[in-house]
């Protein structure tokens, strides 16, 4: 009899391995039928786009492009304005103290420095002894250099009558700047 149950147990035992094997199978057949995920769904996709807008609206806010550019054409103001009080000092330092113009001193009031009627033409006095070519406003419309005889550099130019102190100022400054330069 214990012969008969040990039989049946092996039976049992061996039908047992048999279905797990069999489910075990059956498994293995639908998960390998199952294919990897691969790509991105739609969801991931606008969040991606929408986190990449954001942080580009945020740079272009915090560079802000046109006062960078109004900086720049300032710093190119400032430069233009102590190349040409530069240029009249050295004038002044060669003629040992006056200043040499066919268009005659420095005016005592503010006055443009162009080549047109009622302005001051100090082109020929500067180019080409001291300057290549008078150095103009970079956003003022009509400022041009063509030659010492048709030129509007948008820079203003004035001599105080007791101190004989030469400004050199350009009045189109952005910003809120003010500048100008005195020797």
């Amino acid at each position: 009899m214990l012969a008969k149950t040990q039989h049946t147990l092996t039976l049992k035992i061996t039908s047992l391995k048999y279905r797990n094997l069999k489910f075990m199978n059956f498994l293995k057949s639908k998960t390998s039928s199952l294919k990897p995920r691969t790509g991105f769904t739609l969801i991931e996709l606008i969040v991606t786009l929408s986190i990449v807008i954001i942080l580009t609206i945020g740079a272009i806010l915090v560079i802000n492009p046109p006062a960078q550019l109004a900086k720049g054409r300032n710093t190119t103001r400032k430069a233009n304005t102590q190349l040409i009080l530069g240029a009249v000092g050295q004038n002044i330092f060669d003629n040992k103290g006056t200043f040499s113009c066919s268009s005659g001193a420095i005016p005592t009031t503010t006055t443009r420095m162009a080549s047109s009627s009622g302005n001051y033409n100090i082109g020929p006095c500067l180019v080409p002894t001291y300057l290549q070519n008078l150095p103009v406003d970079p956003s003022t419309s009509g400022a041009k250099y063509l030659s010492t005889t048709d030129y509007d550099t948008a820079y203003n130019i004035i001599r105080n009558a007791s101190t004989g102190r030469v400004t050199v100022s350009a009045p189109a400054a952005e910003l809120g700047e003010n500048i100008s330069y005195t020797r």
